[in-house]
């Protein structure tokens, strides 16, 4: 019959695709945009990664994948899918505490580590040695030398997402006893009273051993905080004292003394002796 009838249809467009970077790690942020303006954002799984409805900036919150949507008043969409990266397992970080002044050190390091995750030891905010590779297994950084306050950073070698590892060690340095001067000492006839050994002057608490040679004369004697005496010794030879304090810090003290015993003459018999005549 040729009748018809029209009717105005409306095709609005898309947004423009969804730009930025898509990867974030947990704990992170990242922003995506869209040059088509006037839209909001939304995220399919705030479980995952939430994202600001007009800003655009995403957090992430839990590995895996959500999906972003980009909407526009008309209701057309663009949308991108964002993968957040999950953390490194978190472990305690071990040892640390005190050691001799010029020892060894003490062993810093973790409870647990993680193959494909990097561990670098930090001294404050300073970087200590290279990072360590993780095993699946507990870590040791070493033996640590330099005091202050350890902490351990786990980067993961792959997505570069890091955390700081739980807790903190610290290391110490702890004083050596103060080095006195030896005293006393002398030569004396054998068969006399010999001489006095003693130390110029010592320290409350600290443990002071004599020695003659290698041999330990007597038990040690507790430091006053003024000089002390071993007493009198009669045996020949080079005495030495070495000082403990209460940490286990040992220090040898400074300088020796010698006691030399002479030997007496060697005894003969006197003789001759008589009766002689009165003017003879």
């Amino acid at each position: 019959t040729s009748c018809f009838i029209t009717m105005p249809f409306t095709v609005n467009p898309l947004p423009a695709s969804i730009t930025g970077t898509a990867v974030v790690c947990v704990n992170a942020t990242t922003t995506l945009s869209d040059a088509t303006t006037g839209g909001l954002w939304s995220s399919s799984s705030p479980a995952i990664a939430t994202i600001g409805s007009a800003s655009g900036v995403v957090t992430g919150i839990a590995g895996g994948n959500t999906i972003v949507t980009y909407t526009l008043p008309t209701g057309c969409i663009a949308t991108r899918i964002v993968t957040v990266n999950p953390l490194p397992t978190i472990y305690a970080v071990t040892g640390g505490g005190g050691f001799c002044t010029g020892g060894a050190g003490v062993v810093v390091g973790l409870s647990g580590s993680n193959t494909g995750i990097n561990y670098q030891l930090y001294n404050g905010s300073t970087p200590t040695g290279t990072p360590v590779a993780g095993t699946g297994a507990s870590l040791s950084f070493g033996l640590i030398t330099v005091a202050g306050t350890y902490t351990v950073k786990a980067t993961n070698a792959v997505t570069g997402c890091f955390v700081n590892m739980s807790g903190t060690a610290t290391v110490y340095g702890i004083p050596l006893p103060i080095q006195y001067t030896v005293t006393g000492g002398g030569s004396y006839c054998a068969g006399g009273s010999g001489f006095a050994v003693g130390l110029a002057s010592s320290q409350p608490g600290v443990s002071y051993q004599l020695f003659n040679g290698a041999t330990l004369m007597g038990a040690p004697l507790l430091g006053t905080g003024a000089p002390i005496s071993f007493g009198t010794q009669t045996l020949a030879g080079t005495y030495t004292v070495v000082a403990t304090n209460t940490s286990g810090c040992v220090s040898g003290m400074l300088g020796s003394v010698n006691i030399i015993v002479n030997p007496l003459p060697t005894v003969f018999t006197v003789t001759g002796g008589g009766a002689y005549c009165s003017g003879g």
